[in-house]
């Protein structure tokens, strides 16, 4: 029995082998890319290639998009347009690339009401797992679209996961990339630290290769920090695209994040040197220029801080901690030890210091800094001033203060 053809839109870094995938295992495919040079490679591989995206949806039931932004997936859908509904009725949108979950539920609305099904697929992976179809597939959607689309993804997934509802899957991709942002970041530290010390860096990359932390992501960045080889496998803009739409999440649902903002701040800076197109772990380059710039902690930024929060926060000098003052406490940084008169303003919370001792809460010794500090999202600011003004302190006084229970479990530990 032939199989119906199935549509697939957007062949750049990640749609491209992912198509060839699903053609090599015999998938009847129609595809359509906006720069038609990227469609050659499938047309060469035995699959049709459209004229326009109208012609996929004509063409197929099923139709996968890859693409970068809503904006991108709107334009193929035509979903401002009267051709929307004849687009999408009777089919199965595939929505696989990575957008905001709101952006995702409305648009499941709009397509379940002109007639069509609508499936989240997104995937956790870079081009070399998408060339060897070893991508991690995570679908969200009613149970008979999720039944029917998930054997289609064998080619290009080796494992899938159901997530439940639209935007699940999408909500789990945030939160998969958290972790992976976050991870290689602190890899490109740890490679820009060894350095700065004399530390020799291939050593470095064995040590961890042969450790616990070992896993796929860490040996190929590592081999790429040594090497100095930042070929793209997830690139810079690509990055800080998912930074910015995790961060956004984040501060709509009240969700600390300062290990993503550190983050943020990193990517944008890599992309401003230059290099958005280059992979990920070149974010290495922003921390050096820091340190070329005598940044190291952050001290222009403690200083931004501290002017904006005023002196009301600070703690008077003498408040006692379980009778000692944060003046005999001597709560080193780095190479400089900070006295009360600076708690909670750096990049360094009592939390990561180890300040909270006895039954006394961060915000009593004088870590509530980010109660005034935290910023709110302002008309012009976009992502970037949005992220930027939660400073990381701003962040653990929000938690603190949703969770005053974890305040007295934390000192007591």
């Amino acid at each position: 029995m032939e199989k119906d053809p199935v549509g697939f839109i957007g062949l750049g870094v990640m749609g491209g082998p992912m198509a060839l995938n699903l053609v090599r295992a015999g998938t009847p495919l129609v595809v359509w890319n906006r720069t038609a040079a990227g469609a050659e490679p499938l047309r060469e591989a035995g699959a049709a290639v459209a004229a326009t995206p109208d012609e996929v949806f004509r063409r197929a039931g099923t139709v996968l998009l890859m693409l970068a932004d809503d904006t991108a997936i709107d334009a193929v859908l035509a979903r401002s347009t009267g051709e929307f509904a004849a687009r999408v009725a009777g089919r199965t949108v595939v929505h696989m690339g990575t957008t905001s979950p709101g952006y995702s539920r409305a648009l499941e609305a709009d397509v379940k009401a002109a007639g069509g099904r609508y499936v989240e697929a997104p995937v956790s992976g870079s081009r070399e797992p998408a060339r060897a179809g070893r991508l991690v597939g995570m679908l969200a959607g009613d149970e008979d679209a999720v039944a029917d689309v998930e054997p289609l993804l064998a080619p290009v997934c080796h494992q899938t996961f159901g997530c439940g509802a639209v935007p699940d899957a999408l909500l789990m991709k945030l939160s998969v990339n958290l972790f992976l942002i976050t991870q290689v970041t602190g890899l490109a530290e740890a490679f820009h630290f060894a350095d700065r010390h004399g530390i020799d860096q291939r050593r470095l990359a064995d040590i961890l290769a042969a450790g616990p932390m070992a896993s796929t992501v860490s040996r190929g960045k590592a081999a790429g920090l040594v090497s100095r080889d930042f070929t793209v496998q997830a690139a810079i803009l690509d990055v800080l695209k998912n930074n910015r739409l995790i961060a956004a999440e984040a501060r709509a649902s009240g969700v600390a994040s300062p290990l993503l903002d550190a983050c943020l701040a990193l990517y944008r800076e890599t992309a401003e040197l230059g290099l958005g197109g280059a992979d990920m772990a070149a974010v290495v380059h922003a921390l050096e220029a820091r340190t070329e710039r005598g940044a190291i902690d952050g001290h222009e930024a403690d200083a931004e801080r501290e002017a904006a929060v005023g002196s009301e926060a600070r703690p008077e000098p003498g408040d006692a901690v379980d009778h000692k003052t944060l003046t005999e406490l001597r709560v080193g940084v780095g190479h400089e030890t900070r006295t009360e008169s600076g708690v909670g303003v750096g990049h360094e919370t009592g939390t990561e210091l180890g300040v909270g001792v006895g039954h006394k809460t961060l915000t009593e010794i004088g870590v509530g800094v980010g109660h005034e500090a935290r910023a709110e999202p302002e008309a012009s600011g976009g992502d970037d001033a949005r992220t930027d003004r939660a400073a990381p302190v701003s962040h653990l006084a929000r938690t603190d203060r949703d969770a005053p229970v974890a305040h007295e479990a934390r000192g007591e530990r």
